[in-house]
């Protein structure tokens, strides 16, 4: 929003997969209605929560809020911690279709490093790109060779490859004791402010929520703590750790995209649009 209000002529789209839902506001910390309004903003609340909105869908609503704002003549800015959904974006990734009822059938093997050798039989370059550990990839490389009959590899150079982009970007760092505290004082303000009356209005609407939605951080859960599987302060606890644990991988995440300028986050936001600003020029979009 600094950026925004030095530059003029600024649309900012949110790369984050839960600010796509409507009503889940206060636990994934969506910009006020307020500032909605001095600044437009892209790709918030465009979804019901009780339907899946998947990574192609926001690629495809991304591409055509940038196209929109670039034929206004304006500057997109990217701004949200969603891994993929940035890689989507800024590197045109090319997104396999889905296949749920292969997927099902992965997931019924309970040994996630028997499906990575079996992946490494059909595919061994996009095996080879993955811990064997991670059941998530593993699982979706499997999916996508199955079920299209045709190599996850072949997709592209995998996540791996960071091309040169005409987007600059940057990351916000923190030491991870700060980042800790962080999360708990989050949690803690979020709870203040009606998270849980948020959940409640959630599972009261006639329809439940969609698969992506339900596992959201602080969400999942509330959620367990209405069915009665949890103590309310077992719930927030579980909440807290797992976000900590979710912040640990993002910031891996990134740390791995060389075309990355990070920036030290204590620093007030006024600077930190001076040190972006100074590194960009008009004509750049920034994430």
């Amino acid at each position: 929003m600094a950026i925004a209000r030095r530059l003029g002529g600024v649309e900012i789209i949110s790369v984050d997969s839960m600010q796509v839902y409507r009503g889940m506001d206060i636990g994934t910390d969506k910009p006020s209605a307020a500032v909605r309004t001095e600044v437009p903003h892209h790709l918030i609340d465009v979804a019901d929560p009780s339907k899946d909105y998947s990574l192609t869908m926001f690629q495809d609503a991304a591409r055509q809020a940038r196209h929109d704002i670039a034929a206004r003549g304006r500057l997109a800015v990217l701004a949200g911690g969603t891994g993929l959904y940035h890689r989507a974006v800024i590197d045109d990734l090319d997104i396999p279709g889905r296949f749920p009822e292969t997927a099902a059938v992965l997931e019924e093997e309970p040994d996630t490093m028997a499906l990575h050798r079996r992946l490494a039989e059909l595919d061994p370059v996009a095996a080879s790109r993955m811990e064997p550990t991670n059941r998530r990839r593993v699982v979706r490389a499997l999916e996508v060779t199955l079920g299209s009959g045709r190599r996850f590899s072949s997709y592209g150079p995998g996540l791996g490859d960071y091309p040169s982009r005409d987007i600059a970007q940057f990351g916000l760092s923190l030491p991870r004791d700060e980042v800790d505290r962080r999360v708990e004082r989050r949690y803690r303000r979020q709870m203040d402010a009606g998270f849980l009356a948020e959940v409640e209005s959630l599972v009261a609407c006639h329809a439940p929520l969609s698969r992506t939605a339900s596992q959201a951080l602080g969400y999942k859960e509330l959620l367990a703590y209405l069915d009665g599987r949890m103590s309310l302060d077992e719930a927030l606890a579980e909440a807290i750790t797992r976000t900590r644990r979710f912040a640990r991988r993002q910031e891996r995440w990134f740390r791995r995209d060389p075309r990355i300028v990070w920036l030290d986050a204590d620093a007030d936001a006024e600077s930190l649009a001076d040190q972006v600003l100074s590194r960009v020029s008009p004509q750049t979009s920034s994430g």
